[in-house]
Parts: C-alpha cells; sequence; structure tokens
C-alpha cells in the first residue's frame, strides 16, 4: 500500500517518545498509528470495518507502548 509510509513514520515517533519517557505523547501517538490502520485498511478494501481504537482486535494490530517494546 502506498500510504504505509505514514504508519512508519508515527511509529518512529511512538518509539522516540516513549525511549525520552513521553509517555502522554507516546499513547497518543499509540491511538493515532491504530487510526491511521484502520483508515488504510477500509480505504483499500482491508475488511476491518467497524474495528474501534479501543478495540482489543485493532490493539493486537501494533500493541501499546506500554508493553515491553524492544524495536
Amino acid at each position: 500500500m502506498a500510504d504505509e509510509w505514514m504508519i512508519d513514520v508515527l511509529t518512529d515517533l511512538r518509539k522516540f517518545a516513549a525511549q525520552q519517557a513521553i509517555l502522554e505523547l507516546a499513547e497518543h501517538l499509540d491511538d493515532t498509528i491504530m487510526v491511521a490502520a484502520i483508515e488504510i485498511r477500509n480505504r483499500s478494501g482491508g475488511g476491518m470495518t467497524g474495528v474501534g481504537v479501543n478495540d482489543n482486535q485493532a490493539r493486537n494490530v501494533f500493541g501499546t507502548v506500554g508493553h515491553n517494546q524492544h524495536n
């Protein structure tokens, strides 16, 4: 998908914010990544219509900042 670069940029920003202990921003970026992923998939017919940002199914796409992520 041509729009996946946005997810990569947001993920890099989220990782940097978490490393710098800017945790509230990291959490907001985590939500933003979920929204972006859902909208990109919906536009491309990926079948994730109806999944909300706070749904477990959406959370499993990328995880959350609170989990141990060593990437």
